[in-house]
Parts: C-alpha cells; structure tokens; sequence
C-alpha cells in the first residue's frame, strides 16, 4: 500500500515565558535543543521544517533552518499544525516540539518503524494519563485536515491537539525511556532532567 510521505516539524515557537529563556537556544551537550532536534528528524522523514511564530522570522537561531510560519488564527501548537497541513496537505507529519531534550534517534526511528497509515496518527501514550502524547507523533493527513477544521470553528480560540489526536482512532505505542517524551518547560525541570538523563549532569 501506498502510504503518504513522512515530513517532519520542529515545534519551536513557544515564548518559553516559564524558563525565562528561549528553549530552543539551550545547549545539551554543545548544541541547541532546536539543532538536536532537526538532526533527529532528518534521517527519518524527506524534508524538516521548524514551525515558528512570525515574530519569529528574523530569529538568527531558526533562520539557520527550513521555517514554517504558524496559521497566525490558531494560537498554541496547533498553529504549528495548522500550518503544515496547509503546507503540504497530502503529506504525513512527525512533529516533535524542540522541548524534550532525551528524545532519542531510536526511539523516533521506532515510531516511524511502527506507523500504521491507516490509523488517524502514530503517538506514543503518556504513561501519567494514558493518553496520546501530541507534541511526538506522527499526524496523518486526515487527522491534521479535522486539526484545521476544529481551527476553523474555533475562531481564534484554542484548540487542544491531544483531544483531536484521541479521537482520531491513534495507534498508542508506550515509550521504552518514559522521560523521552518529557518537555522542560521550567529551570528546575531543566535541572531534573540532567540529574536524570543518562550522561548528563547539570
């Protein structure tokens, strides 16, 4: 069976507020967190885009990579989203927001090896909730064409991607290193994760 071609999108506009700085720049082992997470991508998918906000475009960092602008209607990732499945509608994305620095080439490597195409997306299942984690996985046309319909009768409110990405009948797999799929979205867990995070120290 014919399946979709796989791109991949960095998720890296978020204004960071509760770090303080912008998580994208961090370093982990000499290089950003937005870098690590472009690199992880690339082998596995025909093209990587890095998903920004518009204020966003003349940001040396990201200027360095292949930019998407976010739908600037849909706030949160969802405009991320948004603006992929308009970008290349026919395509199946693996998005990975550029906040999880233990996410591993193997770990993405066996999400792309266990894609089911036919199921509405590919995500790994958040083991606190059970639920599909939106921020990793791979979104299949269709689900992120409801992801824009859900927009679109949202107006300019929010949409949560985890609730379309659940009711998309998603293949769940669970993560072999559950921390693989944490973000950091403050300095303390930025300190837990390299206190935890095999060879890393903070």
């Amino acid at each position: 069976m014919n399946q979709p071609p796989l791109r991949g999108l960095v998720l890296a506009g978020g204004q960071s507020l509760r770090m303080g700085v912008d998580k994208a720049a961090l370093l982990i082992d000499g290089r950003t967190l937005l870098a690590r997470s472009v690199g992880l991508l690339t082998p596995l998918t025909t093209a990587v885009h890095v998903a920004i906000r518009p204020g966003q475009a003349g940001d040396e960092l990201r200027a360095q990579f292949n930019v998407l602008l976010d739908a600037v209607s849909v706030p949160g990732p969802a405009g991320a989203l948004v603006a992929a499945w308009q970008h290349d509608p026919v395509a199946a994305w693996l998005v990975l927001a550029c906040d999880m620095p233990a996410m591993e080439h193997n770990a993405l490597e066996a999400l792309v090896a266990r894609r089911d195409p036919e199921r509405g997306a590919t995500a790994w299942r958040n083991p606190d909730d059970g639920l599909p984690e939106p921020l990793c996985a791979i979104w299949e046309p269709a689900t992120l064409a409801r992801l824009a319909a859900v927009a679109r009768q949202a107006g300019n409110g929010l949409v949560s991607p985890r609730a379309v990405l659940a009711a998309a009948d998603p293949l769940l797999l669970n993560p072999a290193r559950p921390l693989s799929i944490c973000s950091v979205n403050t300095p303390a867990e930025l300190h837990r994760h390299l206190e935890t995070a095999d060879g890393h120290k903070p």
